[in-house]
């Protein structure tokens, strides 16, 4: 299932930077989520947001003058992918919000990673477990933990069918990061593949709303709602794939499901320039595991040290 060449151990800055933004933007994904669900069903909103999502790509993709390719062989990959990437964990995310809070759906979307080496390992010949990564990714998952606080935690006995939802999400993200690789070594862009698997989703999916939801029958929902849609839909999809798939062609699965981690750190630096929240000492204390965590994944910060404390450099 590899599917790809032999890819990046460590990231790049420029990697690093992508990974950030890209934790960004899927950062806003969850509070998107939590406002679209309170008027609108779970198809419709993942409808809309691949949908739309799939009309700004092939716009930039006609931008960009790179043809879209349209083979059976490569249209059944895309098939597959928008089914491991989209439909299956956006539905399901979309849904277990309707019934958890959306700090512990931060918390289940965590363990992506932690499924991820795993996967990789055994479906991979370059991204085999290492116990660095195994150390990294516990440590990590202990930084989010830490940093949503106790409180989440405390409702891990109520609606456990929506958190195994999400736990089925997340697992599905790591089946889609290392299926996603072959697109490099087939020569698709980033761009192109992002447009490919949205709109392969948004053909799965537009059948299931249509008899599951019967939008038509739905009222017409507030502004605020529209605009979630269009948000989850325009930047953390359409722009949030481009990037996802550029990282994923050199970084590799692992590396780029860190952005996992990422994302509740996301969700509090934009509280706090937007929102005036405050930070607190557990959240500096999470972020700081996180960055171990990210650390004892991503190698190259400990051989650097090695390398000044080797006698050699003495």
């Amino acid at each position: 299932m590899s599917g790809a060449g032999i890819t990046n151990k460590s990231m790049t800055p420029l990697e690093w930077v992508m990974l950030i933004a890209l934790s960004l933007l899927w950062g806003g994904s969850f509070f998107f989520n939590g406002v679209a669900v309170k008027e609108l069903p779970t198809f419709t909103v993942v409808v809309g947001r691949v949908a739309i999502a799939a009309v700004i790509l092939h716009l930039a993709v006609r931008i960009s003058g790179t043809p879209m390719r349209g083979t059976p062989g490569l249209w059944a990959a895309f098939l597959a992918m928008g089914l491991l990437n989209n439909v299956i964990p956006f539905s399901f995310f979309v849904w277990g919000q309707a019934y958890i809070a959306s700090g512990l759906a931060a918390i289940l979307n965590a363990t992506t990673p932690l499924f991820t080496v795993i996967v990789a390992h055994y479906l991979t010949a370059d991204e085999k477990l290492t116990g660095g990564r195994v150390i990294g990714i516990f440590v990590g998952l202990a930084g989010v933990a830490i940093m949503i606080g106790g409180d989440a935690l405390q409702s891990l006995g109520v609606s456990v069918i929506a958190q195994i939802a999400c736990l089925a999400g997340a697992l599905s993200y790591a089946f889609a990061g290392v299926f996603g690789r072959r697109f490099h070594a087939m020569g698709i862009t980033p761009l192109e593949t992002a447009a490919g698997q949205v709109t392969a989703s948004s053909l799965i999916l537009f059948p299931i709303m249509i008899f599951v939801d019967k939008p038509w029958l739905l009222p017409v929902p507030g502004w605020a709602t529209i605009g979630a849609v269009f948000g989850l839909a325009a930047l953390s999809t359409a722009l949030a794939y481009i990037l996802y798939f550029r990282i994923l062609a050199t970084a590799g699965a692992t590396n780029l499901l860190l952005v996992t981690f990422l994302i509740p750190v996301s969700a509090i630096v934009l509280g706090i320039v937007f929102l005036d929240e405050v930070l607190h000492p557990k959240q500096l204390l999470g972020m700081a595991l996180i960055g171990a965590g990210l650390a004892a994944i991503d190698d190259r910060p400990w051989r650097m040290i090695l390398k000044r404390l080797s006698p050699s450099q003495r």
